[in-house]
């Protein structure tokens, strides 16, 4: 980067604004190729200055005025970052014309137009300092602000939208629309949101507790409104759980979500007016998976329950963005467990956990829960703030219990709301309705890393003693980290499966007794007690046993740690057939997988000798329970092997190559033996009937799935069998979801016939051309796929018509695959896929920072790789840090990777 590096922001710098906004009067006169925007800004002086300095960003200043009085120039000034005002009175209005150009913001940040300079619709995304880019403004979550929206449009758009109620709607002199929108809820400047666009409408309403009536509204481009029903059925569903659960009621008399195809994030939980990611709304059988129907109603209920926990309450400050994102994706978590499987919600999260946050808890941009200090704050929507986050959250819920945790939160709330706050004030709310110290547990926010906890056992003369150490490995700026307050969920069990601790060890006639210094629980009334480990070293010492136990630890991802348990293989083995924990089974079968990896990756033979056992007694139970969608969801995610990304987790230095050969050979020794096996479950959970995106039908399929892709894994020795089974799904499938994994089968399947996978391909493509979600994922299941020429076969696709660089799904959907889903392609030897994203992301970066700053991840995990590829590497990251001029995001992401060499 040429120009001057840009500085870092510390949280140790915040301080209260020296001004504050409390009415916000916009008005947006809407024309082609430029849009003016004028605000009236009510504001009073809160501390000792009279200067006042708005953020803002590429604006065109057109005038200025204080109390109806125009400022000429030597009053105020105006550089590339911001207006100041000097001598500004203690309480004014100020008025502000501006001019910016939608049609030519390429990096959707503020106000732009997504769908073409022509056609399209104009929104908005001001999270988190995208509102400088629409008018002069203090651009910062601590001040809230009520807003009055006018719109003023051509009628080609006749959808005007804006946060709140509508009040005014009329036709004006010259023939034009103007419509004006009123939030009596005080916001912040980053939950404004504004559409413009002629689009399509689904309609329905909500009774909420006290009885009121909401009017809900989808909008969508009128092509895609067909596929917007699933979306307002989970958002009805949302606003129910969250009054049932939480207490908490919808506020305003309409809740809208738009939907919009060119969207740099997921969704945005603007006051009243949600804007989504057509990613996360639209769903119908032929359009969205079963991963995506649970992806849109989990989206869905997460920007509505931020109706609360973000906007009635929000934060003070950007470190603070876990108080809304944390807590809201642990509520999220909690809604889909209730909709759908409990147990297979906390294995996906778990393995994203797993996957994606320890990896970035082990890298050089690792930062806490709140950071301390950032370059740019879009680096830091992370799953360290988010997924960590709720992680967080969850823990307390842990410690407290459902009905304590509810008190806290009913607190939380109701001293909160209309004010911006922060993590601190979170946790006070806990510990003050309930009387609990979580003095220790704030070090969860203050502390990166993931803490790594050993456990060793001995048993003798009745007794198990346990012995729990924890650690945590040094972070960039962190050295050295105290103990965490960490809730370790154990179970103990029989021999013949029995629970021997807590209510149901009473209940099974247990006299086993549990010692420690940790404070011990059973909030849940089972078989499962808290130990509160709060020391570097915790021991228990469990009494009153007739024999050897079986510990299982960590029961339902207890805390986001990693655990050291050298034990037998027999207790693995025994857990993974007989614990009561749903997440236990699985995650004591990921331990039997990744055990069977490594012993293969190091020169073992006869592949699947020990573990064949244990998955042919599975599988056939999973075969025994089509109906039960609880057991086929879980059968199903066990049955499945560890991907190559969560296996090289589990390594200090990645072994790519070898891990991708011994995967493949545990695959095959897992799907030839058993193959006629593999044939009767994927004959006996053939759908029986339409599709339907429930639990028992997305179980279902998702065994039938797994059955297809080790079936096609023995296919070159059951060829006759295999290929026609295969083609048949593709043609006949009468959903995504069957129809996806056929492509997928097809496009990784080294025994087909080139000639006949290349038809298959462009068969899909041109059935479903007029599916932009369908078509990003035809681009990634190809970007994705093992086999050679991989990287050629993605330059290939940049060629295609349909590759549009300016629209982020797509770009996602070709090269978030290959980078993420593919290592042992993008990690290829020759360095030629590293020098490939450093390139794409050079080009991107000139108009989407925002994107290019995301797409840089893989390259950031150098440190983890074999010293040829570490250097490949890194010369990739240098040759970005080189480039004439970069964003301050890729600027951030690039000097911190390189920052760790050495």
């Amino acid at each position: 980067m040429k120009d001057a590096q840009p500085k870092a922001i510390h949280l140790s710098e915040y301080r209260p604004p020296n001004h504050t906004i409390t009415d916000a009067h916009l008005t947006f006169d809407l024309r082609d190729g430029v849009t003016e925007v004028t605000a009236r800004l009510r504001v009073e002086r809160k501390g000792d200055s009279a200067t006042l300095q708005l953020d803002g960003q590429e604006l065109e200043l057109l005038s200025v005025a204080v109390d109806g009085r125009a400022l000429s120039s030597n009053e105020y000034r105006v550089d590339d970052d911001s207006l100041t005002l000097f001598d500004v009175p203690a309480a004014c209005e100020l008025t502000i014309a501006t001019r910016i150009h939608p049609e030519q913001n390429v990096a959707l940040e503020g106000l732009y137009k997504s769908g073409g300079r022509s056609g399209g619709m104009y929104c908005t995304q001001c999270e988190a300092e995208g509102f400088r880019k629409i008018t002069y403004y203090l651009d910062r979550p601590d001040v809230l602000a009520r807003f009055t929206t006018t719109i003023v449009a051509d009628p080609r758009y006749p959808t005007l939208l804006s946060n709140g109620n509508l009040i005014d709607d009329h036709r004006t002199s010259d023939g034009r629309r103007s419509v004006t929108w009123q939030d009596p809820f005080p916001k912040p400047s980053y939950l404004f949101a504004l559409v413009a666009g002629d689009l399509a409408l689904l309609r329905d309403e909500f009774v909420t507790m006290s009885g009121r009536r909401v009017e809900l509204r989808i909008y969508s481009e009128p092509h895609n409104i067909s596929q917007c029903e699933y979306a307002m059925g989970a958002l009805k569903r949302a606003m129910r759980w969250d009054e049932e659960v939480y207490g908490r009621e919808y506020d305003l008399d309409i809740f809208m979500i738009v939907a919009v195809e060119d969207f740099n994030m997921g969704a945005m939980e603007n006051k009243g007016l949600n804007i989504f990611n057509t990613s996360c709304v639209l769903a119908s059988p032929d359009t969205a998976t079963d991963l995506a129907y649970q992806h849109v109603e989990a989206v869905v209920a997460h920007e509505y329950f931020h109706n609360w926990s973000g906007n009635r309450v929000t934060c003070r400050d950007w470190f603070q963005l876990s108080l809304k994102e944390g807590f809201t994706v642990f509520r999220d978590s909690e809604f889909s467990s209730d909709m759908n499987s409990r147990t297979v919600k906390r294995i996906e999260d778990v393995n994203q956990l797993r996957t994606v946050q320890f990896a970035e808890d082990a890298g050089p941009l690792a930062h806490p829960v709140r950071p301390d200090s950032y370059i740019e704050i879009s680096n830091f929507y992370t799953t360290t703030v988010y997924e960590k986050g709720a992680e967080v959250v969850g823990m307390i819920h842990t410690l407290l219990g459902p009905q304590r945790f509810r008190r806290g939160t009913d607190l939380y709330f109701a001293r909160h709301d209309g004010q911006a706050v922060t993590t601190e004030d979170f946790v006070r709310a806990m510990e003050d309705a309930n009387g609990f110290d979580l003095k220790q547990f704030r070090r969860w926010y203050s502390q990166a890393g993931t803490p790594v906890v050993t456990v060793h056992d001995e048993y003798r003369d009745g007794e198990l003693s346990v012995t729990i150490v924890q650690r945590c490995p040094p972070t960039p700026g962190q050295p050295k980290k105290d103990p965490f307050h960490i809730p370790i969920a154990l179970g103990l069990l029989d021999r013949d499966g029995r629970e021997l601790l807590g209510d149901a060890g009473r209940k099974n006639g247990s006299r086993a007794t549990v010692a420690s210094a940790a404070r011990i629980e059973n909030p849940r009334g089972d078989g499962t007690v808290i130990v509160n480990a709060t020391e570097a070293t915790t021991t228990l010492r469990i009494g009153g046993l007739a024999a050897r136990p079986v510990l299982s630890v960590g029961r339902g991802f207890s805390a986001p740690i990693k655990v050291e348990y050298p034990r037998p293989r027999a207790d693995l083995e025994f857990l993974a057939a007989r614990d009561t924990d749903g997440f236990s089974r699985w995650d004591a079968m990921q331990s039997l997988y990744a055990a069977e990896i490594e012993r293969l990756r190091t020169g073992g033979t006869d592949p699947a000798r020990d573990l064949l056992p244990v998955y042919r007694s599975l599988l056939a139970d999973a075969a025994s329970a089509p109906d039960d969608a609880e057991r086929t969801a879980m059968f199903a995610a066990m049955l499945t092997v560890p991907t190559e990304n969560y296996l090289g987790e589990l390594m200090a230095e990645i072994d790519v190559d070898g891990i991708h050969a011994a995967r493949r050979r545990l695959r095959a020794a897992l799907a030839e033996p058993l193959f006629d096996r593999w044939l009767d479950v994927y004959g006996r959970h053939r759908a029986d009937g339409p599709y339907a995106p429930d639990a028992r039908s997305i179980a279902r399929r998702a065994l039938r799935n797994l059955a297809l892709g080790f079936l096609c894994v023995a296919a070159p020795t059951r060829l006759d069998v295999v290929r026609p089974l295969l083609l048949e799904q593709f043609r006949s499938a009468d959903n995504l979801t069957d129809r996806s994994a056929a492509l997928r089968e097809i496009v990784n399947a080294e025994w087909l016939d080139e000639a006949e996978r290349a038809a298959a391909i462009e068969s899909f493509h041109t059935r479903w051309s007029a599916q932009k979600l369908v078509i990003d994922g035809w681009f990634s299941v190809q970007a994705a796929c093992p086999r050679a020429g991989a990287l050629a076969r993605v330059e290939a696709l940049e060629q295609r018509a349909d590759f549009d660089r300016r629209n982020p799904n797509r770009v996602r959907a070709l090269y978030a695959a290959f980078t993420g889903q593919n290592p042992v392609s993008f990690h290829a030897r020759d360095g030629a896929g590293y020098r490939f994203l450093a390139d794409r992301v050079r080009r991107i970066d000139r108009a989407n920072p925002q994107l290019a700053a995301r797409l840089l991840a893989p390259l950031t995990r150098w440190r983890r790789y074999d010293a040829a590829r570490r250097a490949a590497m890194k010369d990739a990251l240098r040759s970005i840090e080189g480039a004439d001029s970069i964003s301050r995001d890729v600027f951030e992401v690039v000097t911190k990777s390189l920052q760790a060499d050495g």
